[in-house]
């Protein structure tokens, strides 16, 4: 790092801390040259490929207005939206890639809006997946019924929210 009193070009790290989530570090650092200290701010990059072949930075707000539109008009609060635009980047950079396609990016937004609701699910589903008939919307309420997930679970605000069986296990009473 060249420091920006002297132009010396390099600098000892004397302090290191995460900011901003883990995303970030900022790091204390002295010059060997001249002694003065300065900081630095360190950002792993993490691009999306899209699919004109552009990359662009990745952004949580861009995760946030797609979510935001699904969840229009459901019983979602703008912080559990937060945490699910964190918890799609967490999942992105656990991956260990600086690049990305965006239909990763979908693919990591579906599980956890599923958890969250439901019904966003399946318009952000429907739209991402491009939908093109009943039959689509049909299949994917299918899965959704046969494969539960943890928002099925009855707590005092779901207590009218009962999961449906199937006819297929009705009428082997599984």
């Amino acid at each position: 790092m060249i420091c920006p009193f002297c132009r010396h070009d390099d600098s000892r790290v004397v302090d290191s801390r995460p900011v901003v989530d883990g995303t970030e570090i900022r790091r204390r650092r002295e010059c060997p040259k001249c002694g003065q200290r300065f900081s630095t701010q360190e950002v792993a990059l993490l691009n999306i490929i899209k699919r004109s072949g552009a990359t662009e930075p990745f952004s949580r707000e861009k995760v946030l207005v797609g979510v935001r539109k699904a969840c229009q008009g459901r019983p979602v609060d703008e912080d559990d939206l937060v945490l699910l635009a964190q918890r799609v980047e967490e999942t992105l950079r656990s991956t260990g890639q600086a690049e990305i396609e965006a239909q990763e990016v979908g693919l990591a937004i579906l599980a956890p809006l599923r958890e969250l609701d439901e019904v966003a699910y399946l318009r952000y589903a429907s739209v991402y997946r491009n939908f093109a008939s009943l039959e689509d919307f049909e299949g994917e309420i299918a899965l959704l019924r046969a494969l539960p997930s943890n928002a099925h679970q009855v707590t005092p605000e779901r207590s009218a929210v009962k999961p449906v069986m199937s006819t297929s296990n009705q009428k082997t009473g599984k």
